[in-house]
């Protein structure tokens, strides 16, 4: 039963034309399947509206071919081909009783149109934004009434696909309409430059087109950015902000507002709490009377109760929440509340995006093979019959594994040497900014606690001889891997030798027993795994006053976590801590108290004070157990065993969200036939 609390979650909402069941609303959110992958976008789409989600958006969707955002796997809507596409995705959302909603959008100078081969349209002559050699072209008014065009007709498109919802996008600073807006790009002199009422003409034109095109059987939807956090060198909500939503307070049927660019709108857990948002998008209401919808990573029900009650949202905005957890608005209503997938905010997700490949989740191990594998978040198919399952090591990869197995019925015994469940991630959860990391932990252990054909045993160490014992049928070994200490990574390809010279504290040492294990410093932090870990342990070491360099071969600090929207917060945290940063710099060299390093273009060398090295560099995956078992590969047969295969980080060290999915996938494939990596398991 529904606590009645929640009961507003699940009033309808008038949206002009249209009316959404509830207030659960999915925004607007790339996947890293767009265009390239419809099919798989189409059904990741679907389940939300499954789910329970309200409204079901797609991402930005390409209207013409000076918009090409190649390789980038956005949305398109360029011709009627693509009508016929759009019309299976919003099929779908409607049969499971779902508005749908698209958001066209023309990139503007925030793209080098690699496939088209167009030069780029801009309000004035400007570089793009991106790092290729190429500027976009300052608009003539030709171009403003073709642009004018080609947004019309791909909202008529929109329409004839089926979608109820049409958005009209300012924001993230990568739109034409927001460039139009903004006076640093917009030099303009005439009519369509200087003033705001000027700058805002071009949007104004762009709303009356694209209403006239879906006429009174679509909602128009704007959605734009609020605040840029730049100050009064960009849009500010106290400032143009305000003016721009008075300006227009009226003229759509929705808005859809948040920050701008999208390293501010979608922040990392690290960074930024549910709700960080607020502040910035409160005051909308105040100026218009039509329905506002807004984000802020919101998992909690009394969070979303308490803005709607406080009038600041009528509708509640998720993108990454809707990720982790398609069936976040049915588990609501129906008082489930626990079995929550809460979402943990490290943005693994957006990295999809951002390395143009179908995106992950760390928590949802079946985001993207909906349609290509046929998974269901909530449903695994039963076992034909009963089956005894033996899961050693209880991280992110066992956990799942074994709560993925109860659900299809197996009897499952998981046992862990430790003295707490979660492996790395209960470990890494400790570090600064990623508590909420825990809740993959929790959550799995949630579902395992309340099995009745679950048995769970800490601190019990399993070898060889214990697991031929057991007569389990099935064993998945998921004891994870150790971080190496010998410098052998990316840049280093073989152990140095030299590392010996000196003091040496290793990551799993520093996760066990704090910065206290690194002494009092100077420390240097050499960090050539370039994503999370390597900063995290150099703000921990820095927070706790101990003199810390931070190192790495990589021309960016925290490089890789440039995909998850990261990068720039890290190393702005770093110097804000007075952590010394050397990039592009290798391991040369090293003394009781010094370490040498070496750039890595140049050769030229420094020497820095370090009494203590902490290598970031690669895991090592622990081996002994699966390496005792292979060697007795002849008694399986005899003590029951018919399948037995490592999982997770032991297997090949990698994100925690890809531990997860080994650990689904072997649940997943236990009596499947076929090869779950094979070419016939891939649709």
């Amino acid at each position: 039963m529904r606590d009645p609390r929640y009961d507003i979650l699940f009033e309808p909402v008038a949206i002009g034309p249209v009316t959404t069941r509830n207030r659960f609303y999915q925004v607007p959110h790339c996947s890293g399947m767009g265009h390239r992958y419809a099919r798989s976008d189409a059904h990741m789409r679907a389940m939300k509206a499954e789910g329970g989600w309200g409204v079901v958006s797609t991402q930005e969707t390409e209207i013409h071919p000076s918009s090409d955002l190649t390789p980038s796997n956005q949305g398109r809507i360029w011709d009627g081909a693509d009508v016929r596409v759009f019309r299976e995705a919003t099929d779908l959302i409607h049969e499971r009783g779902s508005l749908a909603a698209v958001q066209l959008v023309h990139n503007g100078l925030h793209t080098a149109n690699r496939l088209s081969r167009i030069a780029p349209y801009a309000p004035s002559d400007a570089v793009v934004d991106l790092d290729d050699p190429v500027q976009a072209r300052g608009m003539d008014k030709a171009d403003i009434r073709e642009f004018r065009r080609w947004h019309r007709e791909a909202a008529i498109r929109a329409r004839e696909a089926g979608f109820d919802i049409v958005y009209v996008y300012a924001g993230h600073d990568m739109t034409l309409l927001m460039h139009f807006l903004l006076s640093r790009h917009n030099h303009r002199i005439d009519e369509y430059g200087g003033s705001l009422e000027n700058r805002l003409r071009l949007f104004r034109e762009v709303l009356a087109d694209t209403r006239d095109a879906i006429g009174d059987r679509c909602a128009l939807a704007i959605r734009f950015a609020v605040d840029e956090l730049m100050g009064s060198a960009g849009i500010e909500r106290d400032g143009e902000g305000r003016d721009i939503v008075a300006a227009l307070a009226e003229e759509p049927d929705l808005w859809d507002v948040n920050l701008s660019d999208w390293s501010n709108d979608s922040q990392s857990a690290r960074f930024s709490q549910e709700g960080y948002q607020e502040d910035y998008t409160r005051f909308v209401k105040q100026v218009t009377t039509k329905p506002v919808v807004g984000v802020g990573r919101y998992t909690s029900p009394d969070t979303m109760v308490r803005v709607i009650r406080q009038g600041h949202l009528d509708l509640i905005g998720a993108a990454r929440p809707s990720i982790a957890d398609p069936f976040l608005p049915l588990k609501i209503r129906e008082g489930r509340i626990d079995e929550i997938r809460e979402c943990i905010g490290c943005n693994i997700c957006v990295a999809g995006d951002n390395i143009v490949a179908p995106m992950r989740c760390t928590q949802n191990p079946t985001i993207g093979e909906e349609w290509r594998k046929g998974w269901h978040p909530e449903k695994v198919p039963a076992l034909a019959g009963p089956a005894t399952a033996l899961i050693v090591g209880g991280g992110p990869a066992g956990l799942e594994a074994a709560r993925a197995l109860a659900q299809r019925g197996a009897s499952v015994i998981i046992a862990d040497a430790g003295a707490e469940w979660g492996g790395r991630v209960s470990r890494e959860s400790r570090l600064p900014g990623l508590s909420s990391w825990a809740r993959v932990r929790d959550w799995r252990l949630g579902q395992l606690r309340t099995a009745a054909n679950v048995e769970m045993y800490l601190s019990s160490p399993l070898t060889a001889e214990d697991i031929l014992s057991y007569g389990a049928e099935h064993v998945a070994i998921a004891v994870g891997a150790r971080w190496r200490e010998d410098g052998v990574g990316r840049a280093h390809r073989l152990p140095l030798p030299f590392l010996k010279n000196g003091k040496t504290a290793g990551v799993d040492r520093l996760l066990d027993e704090g910065s206290s294990a690194a002494g009092p410093g100077p420390v240097v932090v050499y960090d050539d795994d370039r994503y999370y870990m390597g900063s995290a342990l150099a703000e921990q070491l820095a927070s706790a006053g101990i003199d810390t360099t931070y190192v790495t071969p990589a021309p960016l600090v925290a490089a890789w976590t440039v995909n998850t929207l990261e990068q720039a917060r890290i190393h702005r945290r770093l110097l804000e801590l007075g952590v010394k940063i050397r990039l592009l710099s290798a391991l040369a060299d090293r003394a009781a108290e010094t370490v040498t390093i070496r750039c890595v273009y140049s050769e030229a060398t420094e020497v820095i004070p370090c009494d203590v090295l902490v290598p970031v560099t690669a895991r090592l995956p622990s081996s002994e157990l699966w390496t005792a078992l292979q060697a007795r590969q002849e008694e399986w047969l005899d003590s029951g065993l018919t399948r037995v295969e490592r999982i997770g980080d032991c297997l090949a060290p990698g994100t925690i969200a890809a531990a997860n999915y080994s650990g689904h996938l072997f649940a997943r494939s236990l009596g499947v036939l076929e090869d779950a990596e094979s070419a016939d398991a891939f649709r």
